[in-house]
């Protein structure tokens, strides 16, 4: 009778135990869309960009420039001008507009040089990353990308525990699978990222 109980016990706690572990595993976030760059995407400018300015007939006012953490630019008849969250075409007509004063009929190109972007649209990987770190966000971007470009998960990762915070969605929080995309070679855990995008990697349990 007292062996019949201590067994059913046992077993009652292993049982127990597997569905702690289970839920523990489990997430209760969506799972993250597969598809989620949009067509229309233009690169916006940052703080830490490199500009090339080419000012059509006039050399002596073309030039590179960093946009400054302040987000704005200096160059020759030009003084703390914006170009933060602008692209790159916005800004040449931006430039003309000011050039007008002082030259007629100026034409300007802005080629993009360094990639940095306005922090709301960098991608950020935090928890066990190899490397936690700030990227580029780039058009058509993938979770696989960011893997790479972080080194991969540490030995530590929970990484069928990972999220992604999507800013640009209220914040809203989805599930991926980064120990089956890195690990397995699973690509179908492969997915899209999106601007502002932010890659949470927890530690195992266990």
């Amino acid at each position: 009778m007292n062996g019949n109980i201590i067994k059913n016990t046992i077993q009652w706690l292993i049982t127990a135990a597997a569905a702690i572990v289970i839920s523990g595993c489990a997430s209760n976030h969506p799972v993250a869309p597969a598809a989620a760059a949009s067509a229309d995407y233009s690169y916006k400018i940052g703080p830490g960009d490199n500009l090339n300015i080419v000012v059509w007939r006039n050399p002596e006012l073309s030039m590179s420039v960093p946009v400054r953490p302040d987000g704005k630019i200096s160059a020759p008849l030009i003084d703390d001008l914006n170009a933060m969250g602008k692209d790159s075409t916005s800004l040449a007509r931006d430039i003309e507009k000011e050039l007008a004063k002082f030259i007629r009929d100026p034409v300007v190109t802005v080629i993009v040089t360094g990639f940095v972007g306005p922090y709301s649209e960098q991608i950020r990987v935090i928890g066990e990353a190899a490397k936690p770190q700030i990227l580029a966000y780039k058009q058509k971007m993938t979770l696989l990308d960011v893997m790479i470009a972080v080194g991969g998960i540490t030995d530590f990762a929970d990484g069928n525990r990972a999220t992604i915070l999507r800013t640009g969605e209220n914040n809203a929080q989805y599930s991926v699978r980064l120990k089956d995309l890195v690990k397995r070679g699973d690509v179908s855990a492969n997915v899209e990222m999106k601007p502002g995008d932010v890659l949470i990697i927890p530690q195992s349990w266990f």
